[in-house]
């Protein structure tokens, strides 16, 4: 089955979209990427994603106006990573607007429909509402594919994705697993860089200016107070909590020169997906993807802060530490064409496993008789 993955996340840097050959084995699926590439958002289609996002007032109307946007940007991003190529299905994510998952509430943008007609294929899409309608969080998404691509028999290991937000799934190599967000990844080092520059810069590219800066232990030690990393799991966030507003809080950041700052924030991600990872027994591999896996200062303070584990980007497993995310996102639309469940209720809260995803289909029949010949039902 040939699909394509759509992501858009919480770091608003971009649509990922990744064409892969999915193939059902006995036991998982063999995943092949064929090509991976993002498109950065249009600006006007940029500001209004900012503006719809909390703190900020927004209208129906122009929610309305932003999910159409958002679809035509989310197909177009399809059709050019499909280069002429014919797909047989696109799993999009969309854009989460707003996320309490405390309370089993979630709303993503970008209309699948739209999304349809300008690929050519049906979409699946939606993938959080089904887990929250169950009493979950609605999130992370991604243990299931996870425990597919990570898992092995021989050690327990974690799957960390680094991207606005940082979420960890520990993979037991006999057991349960665990997943839950650790707190900010990128996020608020992005906010700062971008603020502190005018926007001429948007990240701390290979984190290069943490590296030139020093950590302020005493507002580092403030800023783990915050009562989201004392929460046990199942537990998320998002920039509800972690956006500018955080930053603001924490106003002894704007005394700190950029780079020192940029060190602080970079810091307080390394010790929070360590801290987490540090509760969890016998992790002895952390396998990292998302833009966090590019930022060397980042992997460096990690592994620093994880001395009886080998951190490694997922590249080294043969998954792409850009890609992943995407990737995961067209097998999970393969479960909901499967009609297979493929949340983790241990993660996510949900009183029970549930079918994750909404389909807009295209030659609906025609699709899922290929589904069945493929696996074999």
């Amino acid at each position: 089955m040939r699909a394509i993955g759509l992501m858009s996340g919480t770091s608003l840097d971009g649509i990922d979209a990744a064409l892969v050959d999915v193939r059902p084995g006995e036991s998982g699926y063999a995943v092949e990427l064929v090509r991976f590439g993002t498109t950065p958002f249009q600006p006007d289609l940029e500001r209004a994603l900012r503006a719809a996002l909390p703190p900020n007032p927004g209208s129906v109307e122009a929610l309305a106006r932003l999910h159409h946007a958002l679809g035509e940007a989310l197909g177009k991003a399809a059709l050019s990573i499909a280069e002429g190529e014919r797909v047989d299905f696109v799993a999009s994510h969309g854009q989460t607007l707003f996320h309490d998952g405390e309370r089993s509430v979630t709303l993503q943008v970008g209309d699948a429909f739209v999304v349809r007609e300008i690929a050519g294929a049906t979409v699946c899409y939606d993938f959080r509402s089904a887990d929250c309608a169950a009493g979950g969080h609605g999130a992370p998404l991604v243990p299931y594919v996870d425990a597919l691509l990570f898992h092995d028999a021989s050690e327990t290991r974690a799957a960390v994705n680094i991207g606005g937000i940082a979420n960890a799934t520990i993979l037991p190599r006999d057991g349960e697993i665990v997943a839950f967000d650790t707190g900010p990844g990128n996020m608020l080092i992005d906010a700062l860089v971008s603020a502190r520059t005018g926007g001429n810069l948007r990240f701390d590219r290979d984190g290069a200016l943490a590296a030139r800066g020093s950590v302020d232990e005493r507002l580092l030690n403030a800023m783990l107070q915050d009562p989201y990393f004392s929460v046990s799991a199942p537990k998320t966030t998002g920039r509800e909590r972690f956006g500018a507003q955080f930053l603001r809080a924490h106003a002894a950041l704007d005394a700190l020169s950029l780079e020192d700052a940029a060190a602080t924030l970079t810091e307080l991600t390394a010790a929070t997906v360590a801290g987490a990872l540090a509760a969890e027994p016998g992790v002895s591999l952390v396998i990292v993807s998302g833009g966090g896996a590019s930022n060397a200062t980042l992997m460096k303070r990690l592994q620093g802060r994880l001395q009886h584990a080998r951190v490694e980007r997922s590249d080294a497993m043969g998954v792409s530490s850009e890609a992943k995310e995407a990737i995961a996102f067209a097998v999970l639309g393969y479960e909901t064409l499967r009609g297979r469940a493929a949340n983790v209720p241990r993660a996510t809260g949900a009183r029970r496993a549930v079918v994750m995803g909404a389909i807009a289909p295209r030659e609906l029949g025609a699709l899922l008789a290929k589904v069945a010949r493929e696996c074999g039902e």
